[in-house]
């Protein structure tokens, strides 16, 4: 089958159907009877030799395979209503569409820090976020429905196909704390950290792998009070007094700001790096470009800071 052969409007009701959940729900919306919806829904998969649902009760949960063909219907659809747009001279400059894949582990406010100034550089960018772990966000990239990957790791060598790993900033860490537990904390510096209480990442982040190995080369072992997926929640932890917390110096100000930490002391060993992962397929696209600059002009930024 080419993409000749492929019948759109078939296209168009499974990704209704995709949308709404259930045929009812797609038929009401489309004044079609359901039967003749699913009876196209099922030329639609025999043309592609593939069953795109898993049927549940009355609902219709789309599977791997239809989970992937919803991304492309997604795209699909979305550059035929700009096309129309364009032709009744309703938008300007076409917009170019980015999906970009963000590791769960990788603190939120790095990559908008790193987001932000692709977007401000190129207004017709129309970018698209997915979260997930490793494995997942990978077999989108090379499956082509990610762009790139946004990470605190490189891609793996096991990967099967070529990937390149950029690193695109690496910020030192600052151990922080609420002002009195800070200032008790600041003296004697690290070895103050020794059984104090601490809030961690995940243990089996690479941020976390690195500040265990600081720890351990300076002999110091914290009372772990708790782990967190989310640095946003840890540092809200730490807010309330829980323990001393690691921050990343480039979003240092607004954990002085947003959430009233102050620095017990700093430990570059212990900060993290942030890798922009790509496939030679994806690797020249123009957004990614402008995110590399962006990047680059954070880190500049973050070294007049430390000079």
């Amino acid at each position: 089958m080419t993409a000749a052969d492929l019948n759109f409007h078939h296209l168009r009701l499974f990704w209704e159907v995709a949308r709404s959940g259930s045929l009812r729900a797609a038929a009401d919306k489309l004044h079609l009877s359901q039967p003749t919806i699913s009876a196209q829904i099922k030329s639609l998969e025999e043309s592609l030799g593939l069953s795109l649902f898993d049927r549940t009760g009355r609902g219709m949960k789309v599977n791997s395979s239809g989970e992937l063909l919803m991304d492309y219907a997604n795209e699909l659809f979305s550059v035929a209503n700009e096309m129309v747009r364009s032709i009744h001279g309703l938008s300007g400059a076409r917009s170019l569409r980015m999906n970009l894949g963000i590791l769960q582990s990788l603190p939120k406010l790095v990559a908008w820090r790193l987001i932000r100034p692709a977007l401000a550089a190129m207004p017709n960018l129309q970018l698209s976020c997915t979260e997930g772990h490793p494995p997942e966000l990978l077999g989108m990239l090379v499956s082509g429905r990610l762009d790139a990957i946004l990470a605190d790791e490189p891609a793996p060598a096991s990967l099967h196909v070529r990937a390149f790993s950029k690193r695109l900033h690496r910020a030192p860490c600052v151990f922080c704390a609420t002002p009195e537990l800070a200032r008790r904390l600041r003296q004697g510096f690290p070895k103050s950290l020794h059984e104090a209480p601490a809030l961690l990442p995940a243990e089996r982040t690479p941020w976390r792998h690195r500040i265990d190995r600081w720890f351990e080369a300076g002999h110091v072992r914290p009372r772990i009070v708790a782990e967190f997926d989310d640095a946003a929640l840890m540092k809200t932890a730490a807010a309330d007094g829980l323990g001393f917390v690691p921050v990343l110096e480039s979003v240092m100000s607004e954990a002085v700001s947003r959430y009233g930490l102050a620095p017990i002391g700093s430990a570059a060993e212990a900060g993290l790096s942030c890798y922009l992962i790509t496939v030679e397929r994806t690797s020249r696209h123009p957004g990614l470009a402008a995110l590399t600059t962006g990047a680059r002009d954070m880190e500049g930024r973050g070294s007049e800071k430390m000079r």
